[in-house]
């Protein structure tokens, strides 16, 4: 039996119309991708755009072939497990987690069949979210930026900078319970290589921040180093106007406050962590699978340094601090 060309039109459409209301709701509906991010909504031009790079290597463009559900928590960690739930029971294709180890691990919590594409600053093998770095064998996998000797060189440079300083302090924010601890370990054991005393202060709150500075001035501490937050990222304009004004030199774990104030920052490149997450999240969704991707190893540092806050506080920056300087600010 021969078929014309509206016959066989005819009959495709009759076989499409057959097939079961899921299958064709899959057809027609793009994957959905949900970004889970401890920043504000003020990063999304930076860091979002720095995803959608990663996505575009893969071939997948938000809006055509892809949909983002962007999640800005701006340091709301309390809000992690409900969202986890939301975003399972919405059977979204994806979750990605770029540079936010509390979401990564409530993700994988909530879900061991939706895969899940992180960014850590911690042996995520230790963590519980891989078996191995080569091998994942799960539903997850990321990016590893080497954090763990990250705080120690933050600790050195701030002695490079007051070679005569004595007591620093480090700040962290005790919601982000990981994150704190690791900080203020890794922290102290840095200080007490270099013979200086340390304090460590909590904040988990804007009127926190503002007691933790009230102290550093009263107890006259010499230095600060700031842990890498989401909530003290999104605080950084508040964080570079109370360093300035109470006369404490400090580093941060991010370009982001420096750009608006503050002295100094040493860190992985954030957005290129973000980078190459889209890039894990485009391939997953073109076919590959967390289990046989492995874990990246980013190894991009900044370190950033700005002279116009020096020299508000009256500080000289010695020749080689400038010269390892991957950007100053003048």
């Amino acid at each position: 039996m021969s078929l014309t060309r509206r016959d066989f039109i005819t009959l495709l459409g009759g076989a499409t119309a057959a097939l079961p209301l899921t299958v064709r709701a899959q057809q027609a509906s793009p994957p959905v991708v949900a970004f889970v991010s401890s920043r504000s909504l003020n990063d999304a031009a930076r860091y979002g755009e720095a995803f959608r790079k990663g996505l575009s290597e893969t071939g997948i463009v938000e809006g055509q072939n892809a949909t983002m559900q962007y999640h800005w928590l701006d340091g709301q960690y309390d809000r992690l497990p409900s969202l986890m739930t939301d975003l399972v029971r919405a059977r979204v294709s994806v979750i990605t987690t770029p540079s936010f180890t509390s979401a990564a691990l409530a993700a994988k919590a909530a879900t061991s069949m939706i895969p899940i594409v992180f960014g850590v600053g911690e042996d995520p093998v230790k963590l519980g979210l891989v078996a191995s770095l080569a091998r994942p064998g799960g539903n997850a996998t990321g990016i590893k930026f080497l954090n763990l000797g990250v705080v120690a060189k933050q600790v050195g440079l701030l002695r490079d900078l007051l070679p005569k300083a004595v007591r620093m302090a480090v700040l962290v924010n005790p919601a982000n319970v990981a994150g704190a601890e690791a900080t203020t370990r890794q922290a102290s054991e840095a200080a007490s290589a270099l013979s200086l005393q340390i304090q460590v202060l909590k904040a988990s709150t804007s009127r926190e921040i503002d007691a933790a500075f009230a102290t550093l001035a009263r107890e006259r501490v010499e230095a600060l180093l700031v842990a890498g937050d989401g909530l003290f990222v999104n605080r950084r304009l508040q964080f570079a106007t109370l360093a300035t004004r109470q006369g404490i030199p400090s580093i941060y774990s991010g370009r982001d406050t420096v750009d608006v104030g503050g002295l100094m920052s040493y860190a992985t490149d954030n957005a290129e962590v973000y980078r190459q997450s889209g890039n894990y999240v485009g391939r997953i969704l073109k076919g590959a699978k967390p289990a046989d991707l492995p874990v990246i190893q980013s190894t991009r540092f900044e370190f950033i340094i700005n002279l116009i806050t020096a020299g508000a506080l009256g500080l000289t920056v010695p020749g080689d601090l400038l010269s390892n300087a991957d950007e100053v600010i003048e």
